[in-house]
This record gives C-alpha cells, structure tokens and sequence, in this order.
C-alpha cells in the first residue's frame, strides 16, 4: 500500500486559498477499478481508496506514513502567482475588447 502526499489545488469555482494550506494524504487503490457490465459503472473492491486524511504540515503527513508503516511519495505543489490589475484597467482606452453597456 503506498500513498500520495499533496497540497490540494484551489477549484475553479474558488476565488481564494480556502482548503489549499492543508497537507492531503490519500491511500492508492491496491487493485484497478473496473467497470460493472449492468450499469457500467467504475467500482472498486477496494475501501483504502476513499480515506484522505488532512494534515497542517509535510513533516506530520510523513511522520504518520512512517509510524504506520506506509511508504509515500511526495507531490510538491508549484505556487501561483498573484495576478495584481487595478479597477482602473476597467476603464483603460487601450482596452482589448471595448467596454460597454
């Protein structure tokens, strides 16, 4: 059983950081889904898959793989930069599209 440590990325419906500053551990499924001949949908004998578990830093998520006995791997998270634009770029004359009502 191996698990991947990660910092969740913001969702596209999110405007801020909320939810991206925790640590996530999620468990690797042991056997690949399949996909079920009735319904045709994907399932899984495997429970682990659906545990995640949240941590404040890189350093609890590995020490708690270590006492348990899990090996891991570690996904390290590329920062976004800031976009900075004023209100006033709004209104600028050398605008792309024009702003009308």
């Amino acid at each position: 059983m191996t698990a991947r440590i990660y910092k969740p990325a913001k969702t596209a419906m999110q405007s801020g950081t909320a939810k991206t500053k925790e640590w996530m551990l999620e468990l690797r499924a042991r056997t690949p889904r399949g996909i079920e001949p009735l319904m045709g949908w994907t399932s899984s004998g495997d429970m682990r898959q659906q545990v995640q578990l949240r941590f404040d830093t890189l350093e609890e998520a590995i020490a708690y793989c270590e006492r348990h006995g899990i090996a891991y791997q570690v996904s390290e998270h590329k920062p976004s930069a800031p976009r900075a634009m004023s209100y006033a770029d709004n209104f600028a004359a050398n605008r792309r599209d024009p702003w009308t009502h």
